[in-house]
């Protein structure tokens, strides 16, 4: 077992490796988002590829594993291509399942950017827990507008401001 802090020191390497210019890594916690710009579709499935071999190295190095299963790619674009939007990604020589949608530390993302989806799932949530909280006797009872306001603030609010600077 592996301490927080220990961890931090040898997972923060990766960030330091030499990735192509077109790629940017960011990880939290044990997540690992990898970021590669390309002027076409090819040319950022190689320059992924590449970076790729690089993290591969480096786990083997530092005796680590990515799980091949949890490994996500993603096209993200708004133009148009006449290309195909089907991308290979292999990590460990396996190929790595691309989605449409994705959720990333909460927050849904899609492959145009649109974030529709994720407001669409923060709005449901927040309407079930409204709803229950409606069908809640103490409601019913008449609960003070203080205990609705700190429901509010600490549960409905917080649903709703999650991510809302991306």
């Amino acid at each position: 077992m592996c301490l927080p802090g220990l961890w931090n020191i040898q997972y923060n390497s990766i960030l330091n490796l030499n990735f192509t210019e077109c790629t940017t890594a960011i990880d939290f916690a044990d997540d690992l988002l990898q970021i590669t710009r390309g002027k076409s579709v090819r040319e950022a499935e190689n320059f992924v590829n590449i970076d790729i071999s690089k993290i591969n190295l480096w786990s083997k190095r530092n005796k680590l594993e990515f799980n091949e299963a949890k490994s996500k790619t993603m096209l993200i674009t708004r133009r148009k291509r006449k290309e195909a939007n089907e991308i290979k990604i292999f990590l460990n020589n396996t190929p790595i399942e691309q989605l449409t949608t994705m959720k990333y530390l909460g927050v849904i993302i899609d492959d145009k950017f649109k974030f529709s989806q994720h407001i669409s799932y923060v709005a449901d949530k927040c309407a079930k827990l409204i709803f229950s909280l409606s069908n809640s006797p103490k409601i019913h009872c008449g609960l003070k507008h203080e205990a609705l306001t700190t429901i509010y603030n600490g549960a409905i609010l917080p649903l709703l401001l999650y991510g809302a600077p991306v």
